[in-house]
């Protein structure tokens, strides 16, 4: 159970990564995502999948265990110590489907979600799958501009942490 008061979020690896301040993104954005991060450690909780496909991809882009470790990768650290604490973080059980290892039973069902990134998956299933159906965090990937209204047909929502940046880049691919 989450104790009163603490926002339930499932987090995309990119809000680590940009927390970290290595790549040539804005101060802004990275500013937001360090802000995002220490907020649920400090008034939130997380939600990962039980099979550790989350973790294990927040782990391989992060450093959760270097000697001066950024933002993002003193939250990785954080959300591995912490998996056993409920109050914490909130571990859904996912079940793979017919095509694994992308295809969850918990993603939901909408065709606007058809060309949704096979690794980015995990996130959507997993805030289908929980109670709450948490709000996805999300940096800097722009194609997640794209799916926004799908998602939100769904119930699920997406914190969007960079949006004007966000918006100008899914704009300028996509040609508008």
């Amino acid at each position: 159970m989450k104790p009163r008061g603490r926002k339930t979020q499932v987090v995309d690896t990119n809000v680590a990564v940009v927390a970290n301040r290595r790549n040539n993104e804005s101060y802004t954005c990275a500013n937001n995502c360090v802000r995002a991060l220490l907020n649920i450690k400090k008034l939130g909780v997380i939600v990962i999948d039980d099979g550790d496909r989350i973790l294990s991809e927040y782990r391989a882009n992060c450093s959760p265990y270097r000697r001066q470790p950024g933002v993002g990768d003193a939250f990785v650290r954080w959300v591995h110590d912490n998996r056993g604490r409920a109050d914490l973080v909130h571990t859904v059980a996912l079940t793979v489907g017919k095509d694994p290892p992308h295809d969850f039973v918990e993603f939901p069902d909408h065709k606007g979600l058809a060309a949704l990134d096979q690794s980015d998956r995990k996130f959507v299933a997993v805030a289908n799958a929980h109670r709450d159906q948490p709000a996805i965090i999300e940096a800097t990937d722009s194609k997640w501009w794209g799916w926004k209204d799908a998602l939100a047909a769904c119930g699920i929502g997406v914190e969007f942490l960079c949006p004007k940046e966000i918006e100008q880049v899914y704009r300028r691919k996509m040609g508008q």
